[in-house]
């Protein structure tokens, strides 16, 4: 899908190309990427009927943890900590560079 951006000094250009010339592309995309991986961790708790604490628990760590966890705006989380959430909700992550 494409998004076409309707301003004078963008017509016709997509999105990507947008951000791109603003110099916010991968900034961008990172947050959405990690909004895109808090969700898909909130479904599988709901999915599995967990709560934060439960979590926390399975996951040997404070609710604290959890709640940075599951805040988008947190760039500070790491593959492991992704890798061991995923592990509680019975899941793994498959990640690639494409």
């Amino acid at each position: 899908m494409k998004v076409e951006i309707i301003t004078d000094s963008h017509i016709g250009s997509s999105l990507d190309d947008f951000l791109k010339e603003e110099g916010i592309y991968e900034e961008c995309q990172t947050q959405a990427l990690k909004e895109v991986l808090v969700w898909q961790i909130k479904d599988a708790m709901k999915k599995e009927g967990l709560t934060k604490s439960a979590m926390a628990r399975h996951m040997e760590t404070s609710r604290v943890q959890i709640d940075r966890l599951l805040d988008p705006g947190n760039d500070s989380v790491t593959l492991q900590t992704l890798v061991k959430a995923a592990a509680v909700l019975g899941r793994h992550w498959h990640i690639e560079l494409i």
